[in-house]
C-alpha cells in the first residue's frame, strides 16, 4: 500500500508542477486518483480480515477456555496469542511469551520438538508426539489454524496410561465417563461385551439416565443385554462404571446380591482377610471359605509376600498387575488369575478380587517349560554318551590289544576279561542314554511281533516271578513292523518290569497286539497320529495305578514313583526315546487302585517302503587272513586313533593317520599316494566326516569308506545316502569288529 501512495503522490506532483500537454496532465491525475482508491480499498479489506481473524481467535480462545487440557494458540513464530485456564494453572510459574520457553520447564530442548510438529502440521493439518519428561509422559498435539496460527494441546498421559493398563487387565466391562455423558475410555472386556466403541451414554443405555446398582438394558451388537451398573468415583469430572452382565431371568430394577454375580469375586479387607466370596468364587476355590481366612492361607506361589501385593493394590496411583496364584490344599493343581481393585465401603478401605481359572494356561506354560528342559537334558545326555563311547572304545580296544599278548594261563588274563566285560556293561548304560536322547544307533528290520514276543516270553516269565501271570493275545491278521529288534525287546522288558513292580501281591499282566486303521488323524495328549494302519501293543496290569498328578511326569528322565533306591528313573524315559526314534507313539491310561495300560503305536510295514539302504558293518568272526591294504584313519580323539591304528597294523594294513579332516585332505593332495579305505569319525571339529569324504571321493571315486561315531547313524542326516561304498560302525567297537569291517570293505 505504501508503494501505491508514493506513486499517487508522484503523479499529482508532476501534473501540478511540470509543463506538459493537457491530455498528459489529465492522465497523471487519473492515475494518481486510481492509486488512492485502490489503496483505500486494500486498507479496508485488510482491516476487515484482521477483525475477522481476531473474532475467530477470540471465539477459539473461548472454546478452549473450558477444555481441561492445557491449550495454547500461537502464531507462526511460536508467540502465544491465547492460553486457556488449564494452561495458566499448569504453567503458573512462567510468564514467557513463546511456547518453547513455556515448555522448557518440563522437558529440555522443546524448540526441536515444536518445529518438527509444526512442519508436519503444515503438511498434514495436524500432528502429535509423545514426549518422556521428568514428571512422566506428555502428548503434544498441534492443529493448523489458517496459514499463520496453530492450536497446541499439552496432555498428561501418565495417569491415563496407568488407569488403562489396570482396566484392560480386568475381565469385567469398565467405562470411564466424562462431563456431559461422554465415554472417555472402554476396556477390552467392555468393547467385547458391547461389540463396538461407543462415545456417549445415550448410545449405550436404552434408557437414560441409567440406574446405579440396578439392572439396566445395554445396547449391544445383537440387540439388548441386561447388566448391573456399579459406579465408582475416579476423579474430578470423571466417573468409572462397571457393567456386570446378568444371566437368567431377574426382575426389572432388582439388584441381585453379591452371591449371584456371574463373575468369581471376593471382598477383601485391607489386611487380606476374606470378607465374602460369591457363588462362582466358591465353586472355583473348592467350597465355602471358613471365617477369618486370609488370602495368604488360601493361595500360594506369588513369589513375594502377599501383604506387600495387597498394600500396593490399595495404592490407587499404582496400576497393579494381575497375578497368577496356586490354590493350596487341593488334590490337583489349580491356578487362578487374581486382579485386585481398591474400594471404599462405609469409610473403610478394602479390595475387590476378580478371579479367573488359569489352570489350563499355566498347564500349557509348564508343559512348554518341561519340553525345553527335556530337550536340554536330551542334548546333554547325547553329548555325554558320545564322549563316553569314545572313552569306552579306547578302554575296550586297548584291553583287546592286551588280551592278544596273554593266554588263558596268564595270571592277568582274568583281570583283563573283567575289564572287557565291565566296559561292555558300561556300553549298555550308554545306549540307554542314547535311547533317551534319541541318538542311539538303530538297526531296523522287518519284524513280526508274534515271533518277537515268542522269543522273549521265556525271559519275561523269569522276570515277573511266580506271583504274576503273563498272558499274550495276538491279532490273527497281525502285520509286520520295521524296528530294531534289540531295542524293541528292551521296551517290552521295561514295561513288563514296571507292571510287575506295580503288583507286589501278584496279578496278571496282559500283552495284546492288534492292527487298527485310522481313517483320520488321531489327536491325543498333544500328539497327532496321521491316518493309516498301525500295529498296537498294549501292556496292561492290575496294579496300584498312577495318580493323575504324576501321570504326565512318568516319561521324564530320573522321575520315578518307586521308593528311594528302587528305581533309576530312566526306564520309561528310555522306552519313550526308543519308541519315538522308531517312528511310533506311546500313551498311558491309569486308574488308581485298578491298574495301568501302556499303548504303543507302530506304523504297519508296507512292502513299498523298502528302499536301498547303505551297507552296514556286519559283526562276524575275524577273517583267517588279511591281504593288507592302505587305510587312511581320520579320528580327532587321540586314544581312539592310537588303538585303531595299532589294531589295523597288527592285521597287516598300512595305516596313515590324520587328526582332522583338513589334515586328511592335505595328505591326499599327493597324487602318488594310494589309499584303499577311509576310516573316519563322523563328528569332528572343522569339516565333518561326510563332508571331507565327499570332497576326497571326487578325485578318488574307487576308495571304500568306513564311518565310525559315538552317535547314531542319524548323525549323518541325509548325506550318507550320497556316499557310495560306505558302511557305518558304531562306537564302542572291538578290535575284531574294526578289522573285520575294513576287510569286508576291501573284498
Amino acid at each position: 500500500m505504501a508503494v501505491l501512495l508514493i506513486l499517487a503522490a508522484t503523479a499529482f506532483g508532476l501534473a501540478l508542477f511540470w509543463e506538459m500537454p493537457d491530455f498528459a496532465r489529465k492522465a497523471l491525475v487519473a492515475g494518481g486518483a486510481s492509486s488512492i482508491l485502490v489503496t483505500a480499498w486494500l486498507a479496508v479489506r485488510m482491516r476487515g480480515q484482521r477483525g475477522l481473524k481476531g473474532q475467530m481467535r477470540d471465539l477459539l480462545a473461548g472454546f478452549i477456555e473450558k477444555d481441561a487440557t492445557p491449550s495454547f494458540v500461537t502464531d507462526d513464530d511460536g508467540l502465544i496469542q491465547a492460553r486457556n485456564l488449564a494452561a495458566s494453572e499448569r504453567f503458573s510459574g512462567t510468564q514467557d511469551q513463546t511456547l518453547a520457553a513455556t515448555l522448557r520447564s518440563i522437558f529440555g530442548n522443546p524448540s526441536a520438538v515444536l518445529y518438527r510438529l509444526q512442519m508436519r502440521s503444515r503438511l498434514e493439518g495436524n500432528a502429535r508426539e509423545d514426549v518422556v519428561t521428568r514428571r512422566g509422559h506428555i502428548r503434544l498435539s498441534v492443529h493448523t489454524l489458517g496459514n499463520d496460527a496453530f492450536l497446541w494441546r499439552v496432555e498428561d498421559i501418565s495417569d491415563r496410561s496407568a488407569a488403562a493398563s489396570r482396566a484392560d487387565s480386568l475381565p469385567l466391562p469398565m467405562l470411564t465417563i466424562g462431563r456431559g455423558g461422554a465415554i472417555l475410555f472402554m476396556n477390552e472386556a467392555a468393547r467385547s461385551f458391547i461389540g463396538s466403541r461407543v462415545k456417549s451414554l445415550d448410545r449405550l443405555f436404552l434408557q437414560v439416565p441409567y440406574r446405579a446398582d440396578e439392572i439396566n438394558q445395554i445396547a449391544v451388537a445383537d440387540g439388548a443385554a441386561p447388566a448391573i451398573v456399579v459406579e465408582l468415583a475416579s476423579g474430578p469430572g470423571r466417573q468409572e462404571l462397571f457393567l456386570v452382565p446378568v444371566k437368567g431371568e431377574i426382575s426389572r430394577g432388582h439388584s441381585p446380591d453379591f452371591a449371584t454375580l456371574p463373575v468369581a469375586m471376593m471382598r477383601l479387607s485391607a489386611s487380606g482377610r476374606i470378607l465374602d466370596a460369591n457363588r462362582m468364587a466358591q465353586d472355583l476355590i473348592g467350597g465355602p471359605v471358613a471365617p477369618d481366612t486370609s488370602l495368604e492361607q488360601l493361595m500360594q506361589g506369588l513369589g513375594r509376600p502377599i501383604p506387600d501385593w495387597l498394600s500396593q493394590a490399595l495404592d490407587e496411583t499404582v496400576a497393579p498387575r494381575s497375578e497368577f496364584l496356586r490354590l493350596a490344599s487341593r488334590d490337583r493343581e489349580v491356578f487362578v488369575q487374581v486382579t485386585l481393585s481398591p474400594i471404599t465401603d462405609q469409610g473403610e478401605k478394602g479390595l475387590i478380587a476378580v478371579l479367573n481359572d488359569a489352570t489350563e494356561l499355566k498347564t500349557l506354560e509348564a508343559q512348554f517349560v518341561q519340553s525345553q528342559k527335556m530337550q536340554a537334558v536330551g542334548q546333554l545326555a547325547g553329548g555325554v554318551a558320545h564322549d563316553f563311547n569314545n572313552l569306552l572304545t579306547a578302554i575296550s580296544g586297548h584291553c583287546d590289544l592286551l588280551l592278544l599278548r596273554h593266554d588263558h594261563g596268564d595270571p592277568d588274563y582274568g583281570d583283563l576279561v573283567q575289564i572287557n566285560q565291565n566296559a561292555n556293561r558300561a556300553a549298555a548304560l550308554v545306549s540307554q542314554l542314547l535311547a533317551f536322547s534319541r541318538k542311539q544307533t538303530l538297526r531296523p528290520e522287518v519284524l513280526d511281533l508274534r515271533d518277537t514276543l515268542a522269543d522273549l516270553i521265556h525271559l519275561l516269565n523269569r522276570l515277573v516271578g511266580e506271583k504274576v501271570t503273563l498272558t499274550l493275545s495276538h491279532d490273527p491278521a497281525l502285520k509286520s513292523v520295521r524296528a530294531d529288534k534289540r531295542q524293541l525287546e528292551q521296551v517290552l522288558m521295561n514295561l513288563v518290569v514296571n507292571a510287575r513292580d506295580a503288583m507286589p501281591k501278584g496279578g496278571e499282566i496282559r500283552i495284546e497286539t492288534e492292527v487298527i486303521t485310522l481313517n483320520e488323524p488321531l489327536e491325543r495328549d498333544r500328539a497327532t497320529l496321521p491316518s493309516g494302519e498301525y500295529v498296537t501293543v498294549k501292556v496292561r496290569d492290575e496294579g496300584i495305578g498312577i495318580e493323575p498328578s504324576k501321570l504326565q511326569k512318568i516319561f521324564e528322565p530320573f522321575y520315578t514313583t518307586k521308593r528311594t533306591g528302587e528305581g533309576t528313573g530312566l526306564g520309561l524315559s528310555t522306552v519313550y526315546g526308543i519308541v519315538k526314534q522308531t517312528g511310533g507313539y506311546i500313551f498311558v491310561d491309569s486308574v488308581p487302585g485298578k491298574g495301568t495300560e501302556f499303548i504303543l503305536y507302530f506304523p504297519a510295514f508296507q512292502a513299498r517302503e523298502i528302499s536301498p539302504a547303505p551297507a552296514t558293518a556286519v559283526q562276524g568272526k575275524p577273517a583267517d587272513c588279511y591281504n593288507g591294504g592302505v587305510v587312511l584313519l581320520v579320528e580327532d580323539e587321540a586314544p581312539v586313533r592310537a588303538f585303531a591304528s595299532r589294531a589295523l597294523r597288527l592285521r597287516g594294513y598300512t595305516v596313515l593317520e590324520a587328526e582332522s579332516a583338513e589334515d586328511a585332505l592335505r595328505l591326499l593332495e599327493d597324487p602318488g599316494l594310494t589309499v584303499d579305505v577311509f576310516v573316519t569319525d563322523v563328528v569332528m571339529p572343522g569339516l565333518d566326516g561326510p563332508t571331507w569324504v565327499r570332497q576326497a571321493l571326487a578325485d578318488r571315486p574307487q576308495v571304500r569308506v568306513v564311518f565310525v561315531s559315538g552317535y547314531s547313524e542319524g548323525a549323518f542326516g541325509d548325506s550318507e545316502a550320497d556316499i557310495p561304498n560306505s558302511v557305518f560302525l558304531p562306537k564302542p567297537f572291538s578290535l575284531n569288529q574294526l578289522t573285520e569291517t575294513v576287510q569286508q570293505q576291501l573284498h
